[in-house]
């Protein structure tokens, strides 16, 4: 019996061993995904992984991507607008390069304070924000705080009111298979949790998969994902939403099975100043799914 159980045991270890996924070394990751060594700033105590282009002294537009994502996710949208904008896209707290943000914070409130604070390190003392999922979310904080600050507001698919899971007041509990990708995380898993994100799975291609699986797999990444879930508490954002004063566009993709479009009525009751751009054919990530007819609507609302 004693030689059976060593024998499982034995098959166990094996297993874990050829299942482990390791870290990938920044200096590997730099090397695909960072442009130049002055991308990195000190900002309230992070290295923040950030991208200018555009001419400067132009309009401001800042983008904040979502989950598990990166600044490359508007690399499109980045080329088109930097023909007049000033665009500026960082990797989260968290994500990215960027990496783990040495306070452990991942809150709203420190969100928010990153943002004011790079602002403040450019020297840019207003902009207009655009924001996917939970950038959007935080983006619409960030408007909520500094008003004198936000020229226009971009929401795609914002995260902020209660669902299944995140409830208000409360933080979520996080399921044991999102705490193993620490150790473990197979490329087809999270090709498989990115799939939902797109309407068409022909557009999310082999490329994309990657960069978001490397770049997960930052030193400290994985370990700063689980954290930011453990830290989200949602409250009712309604009296937040009622007080933003900047011009706002609300673009959701119909067929987003993350965040639907039924939230899109929720936000078009709480902000005062909001308009609703349905795209039929898209889903979560209109600016990696169609870059091109995604913009078109937003290039309009922020040269008016």
């Amino acid at each position: 019996m004693l030689g059976a159980w060593s024998a499982v045991l034995l098959a166990c270890i094996a297993i874990g061993a050829w299942l482990w996924t390791p870290d990938i070394s920044r200096t590997t990751l730099e090397a695909k995904y960072l442009n130049s060594p002055t991308d990195y700033l000190d900002v309230d105590g992070l290295r923040l992984h950030v991208r200018n282009s555009g001419p400067r002294g132009a309009p401001v537009v800042i983008l904040l991507h979502g989950f598990g994502s990166s600044l490359h996710t508007w690399e499109p949208w980045a080329r088109a607008l930097a023909d007049k904008y000033h665009v500026i896209r960082y990797d989260l707290p968290g994500f990215g390069l960027t990496g783990a943000d040495p306070t452990g914070d991942y809150t709203e409130e420190r969100g928010v304070h990153v943002l004011a604070a790079l602002m403040e390190k450019l020297s840019i003392q207003r902009a207009s924000l655009i924001g996917n999922s939970i950038g959007g979310r935080l983006v619409w904080h960030f408007a909520a705080r500094y008003p004198g600050r936000v020229d226009k507001l971009v929401l795609i698919s914002p995260d902020g009111f209660a669902s299944p899971g995140y409830e208000y007041g409360k933080a979520p509990a996080v399921p044991l298979l999102a705490r193993m990708m620490n150790y473990v995380l197979p490329r087809s898993f999270l090709k498989a949790n990115l799939a939902p994100a797109y309407a068409d799975l022909s557009r999310l291609s082999d490329a994309t998969v990657d960069r978001y699986y490397e770049l997960m797999l930052a030193p400290g990444v994985r370990g700063a994902m689980i954290a930011r879930m453990e830290q989200t508490r949602l409250e009712p954002p309604e009296p937040l939403l009622k007080s933003i004063e900047a011009p706002t566009l609300l673009v959701w993709g119909e067929q987003d099975n993350l965040i639907p479009i039924s939230n899109a009525s929720d936000y078009m009751k709480a902000l005062p100043h909001a308009t609703l751009v349905r795209l039929p054919e898209l889903g979560h990530v209109p600016q990696e799914e169609d870059p091109t007819s995604s913009l078109s609507p937003v290039r309009a609302f922020l040269d008016q």
